[in-house]
């Protein structure tokens, strides 16, 4: 499909949704385009091992060209945590993405780090009150635990992601993050097989 313009707003605060891949996938993931980078360097060695795995036991592969991918922009960061109202531009864009996951029910909808994963907190739920400071590393974590457990397949399933395991300053850093990767690309790879027969993700 390309880049092709969802919906633009004339507020440099929620600036627009663009989009790449097929809205029919149940596999989306939901960008920050701050962070446009995060396709590469959090989904690329994910979605690698996800494949060497679902290879292993099925024999076959996840077209990769048809992941619908979201590129949202949004001032949900400033927020604030006790606020009940958002922000009329955040709030129409949060109501985008929201019919447009009703409309085409995916999957799996997999976010990365604080502001996406907030997006998609507000996207299933109508208010937070955590707000993005909440999504700390072990929040994150503790709240993937949750969306594996809890996976139904006749449902849209919110996968949260974090962006940085740490620094990447040593060798442990690297390990440390390698882990997290081949760690979670198993789990969510393992609902996949699960339930291989109830996605058409295939080649």
């Amino acid at each position: 499909m390309g880049n092709v313009l969802l919906n633009e707003y004339s507020s440099s605060n929620v600036k627009m949704i663009r989009e790449s891949g097929d809205q029919s996938s149940p596999i989306w993931l939901l960008v920050n385009s701050k962070y446009p980078n995060d396709v590469f360097d959090i989904w690329t060695p994910i979605l690698y091992e996800i494949q060497d795995r679902v290879y292993r036991k099925l024999h076959a592969r996840i077209d990769r060209e048809k992941i619908y991918i979201m590129y949202a922009s949004s001032n949900i960061g400033r927020v604030v945590n006790t606020s009940k109202f958002l922000p009329a531009k955040t709030a129409a864009e949060i109501l985008k993405l929201r019919k447009s996951i009703l409309q085409h029910q995916p999957k799996l909808l997999i976010t990365f780090g604080t502001i996406t994963n907030e997006l998609g907190q507000r996207i299933f739920t109508e208010q937070t009150e955590d707000g993005p400071d909440y999504w700390k590393s072990a929040n994150l974590e503790t709240e993937f635990e949750r969306s594996i457990v809890n996976f139904d397949i006749t449902r849209t399933n919110w996968i949260p992601l974090i962006r940085k395991v740490k620094g990447w300053k040593s060798l442990q850093d690297w390990e440390e993050s390698e882990r997290y990767f081949r760690e979670a690309a198993t789990k969510i790879a393992d609902k996949i097989i699960e339930n291989k027969e109830s996605l058409k993700v295939w080649i």
